[in-house]
């Protein structure tokens, strides 16, 4: 629990039903996603402020059994809350026996939540849009490069 000027917010269990509310109702450019392994909410007092889900890497590449994936992270701008939840979702990650959690961001976003965190930027990685045989008939995000961070297991 983080203590600000007399408010508190606290790391609390939430259900992906209710985080993907949130992200419906909050995320700039993402909507809801279909399955986690788990999710995270961050609360001040009885009102949620934001919520990490994590799942598979989307990636096939990446899903070596030892990987997770921030599919959304998703606050109302609450001051820390996006580190506090990449750091929460890295710490129960580990927990569960991961090695390595990531997560893509637009090139134009500037990480710093993600840095504040202790996560590495990997550099640029996927391209404008989908391709291939799944690739969805609308963008389902805005076409820009990505960039990837990670917290990773080392030693």
């Amino acid at each position: 629990m983080i203590t600000e000027g007399g408010i508190s917010i606290e790391i609390v269990p939430i259900t992906l039903k209710e985080a993907n509310a949130f992200v419906s109702e909050y995320h700039r450019h993402h909507g809801p996603v279909t399955g986690h392994k788990f999710s995270i909410g961050l609360a001040e007092g009885e009102n949620i402020v934001g919520v990490v889900i994590v799942g598979r890497p989307v990636s096939r590449h990446l899903d070596d059994g030892w990987t997770l994936e921030v599919n959304r992270l998703c606050t109302d701008g609450s001051r820390n809350a996006c580190s506090m939840l990449y750091g929460a979702a890295w710490r129960a990650a580990r927990a569960m026996g991961y090695k390595r959690l990531i997560t893509y961001i637009l090139e134009s976003e500037c990480g710093a939540s993600l840095r504040a965190a202790g996560w590495k930027c990997i550099g640029q990685a996927g391209g404008l849009r989908w391709t291939g045989r799944r690739k969805p008939s609308v963008d389902l995000y805005p076409a820009q490069m990505k960039v990837r961070y990670q917290q990773e297991v080392t030693g």
